[in-house]
């Protein structure tokens, strides 16, 4: 049987982690903070911004939840940055997407200070990451890292296959683990022959965003998978395709009217030697790493 990579533990060790070092910084004196940015009123998005608001109250830090309204200009934007970059309680700027169409998200993205670019998407962050040198990674890439290292995963000298080349999830990836030694293909919409390649990893990364894409013949059997995507099917079709006879799935389905597939198909996971779980894997870690983004951050301002 394989082994599945449990997420929703590795989270809570990385959160206990945090917390202990939050603690150590507040006998120095420092509280790390994180501000949030929420534009307008999209559901998901305030689910997600509050679980980051109440992990950082659980563990210490100092958040605040700053909510513009959605008729918000990309001038206005900036001049929020601006005040934020600017203070010195505030350590970790996080700017909610999607942004309203009238908002240049991109520009508004690189107006955040480096130091304080707790997401890792700033052009500066990823040029260090490139280099290999200190900087704020994207926080699911760094998740997948603590995945696998939690994990006993050997990364050094495997071939690492990422599916997918995003400038948050996949190149990133493609970057930490070519860091860790492991030899790293990055595959995406335009390969040829995608099933050989992806048949030669020893840890496939799928982050390509389309449900159930990665099939059984195209994983090698005994290798490790990591499933980045999370895709709410809602159709009985789909369902049936990923989950017939899966009765749990059918309760959650039947209950909720939809259930979540990663970018992996279930019956791929089979043949794998260990694998993370859609829900239940790589998803937990973005907060936990996020939290994790911030301390680092509170840190290297102070020069610590």
């Amino acid at each position: 049987m394989p082994k599945v990579l449990d997420g929703a533990a590795i989270a809570a060790a990385i959160k206990q982690e945090v917390a202990e070092e939050v603690k150590l910084l507040a006998a120095k004196g420092i509280r790390p903070g994180l501000a949030a940015v929420l534009v307008g009123h999209d559901p998901a998005s305030e689910i997600y911004v509050r679980n980051k608001v109440q992990t950082c109250a659980d563990l210490g830090l100092f958040s605040e939840l700053i909510t513009p309204p959605g008729t918000v200009t990309t001038e206005e934007m900036f001049d929020l940055v601006a005040g934020l970059n600017d203070r010195d309680d505030t350590d970790g700027i996080l700017i909610q997407l999607p942004l309203p169409a009238q908002v240049d998200a991109k520009a508004l993205l690189d107006a955040v200070s480096p130091a304080k670019d707790v997401d890792g998407f700033h052009p500066v962050n990823a040029g260090r990451l490139q280099a290999g040198r200190s900087a704020l990674a994207p926080c699911t890439p760094a998740g997948i890292i603590e995945i696998l290292k939690r994990s006993g995963i050997p990364i050094a000298g495997q071939h690492a296959v990422v599916v997918g080349r995003s400038d948050t999830v996949g190149k990133p990836a493609a970057l930490l683990l070519l860091h860790q030694n492991a030899t790293v293909t990055i595959c995406h919409s335009k390969t040829r022959d995608l099933p050989a390649i992806t048949r030669q990893a020893d840890i496939l990364v799928a982050a390509i965003g389309r449900p159930g894409f990665i099939t059984a013949e195209m994983v090698k059997p005994g290798a490790t998978i990591i499933d980045v995507g999370i895709n709410r099917i809602t159709s009985r079709d789909e369902f049936e395709r990923f989950f017939a006879g899966n009765a749990k799935r059918e309760a959650t389905f039947a209950k909720r009217g939809s259930t979540i597939v990663g970018d992996v198909h279930p019956k791929a996971f089979e043949l794998a030697g260990a694998y993370t779980p859609v829900p239940g894997g790589v998803g937990l870690l973005t907060i936990a790493m996020l939290m994790a983004n911030t301390v680092r951050a509170a840190k290297m301002r102070r020069g610590l």
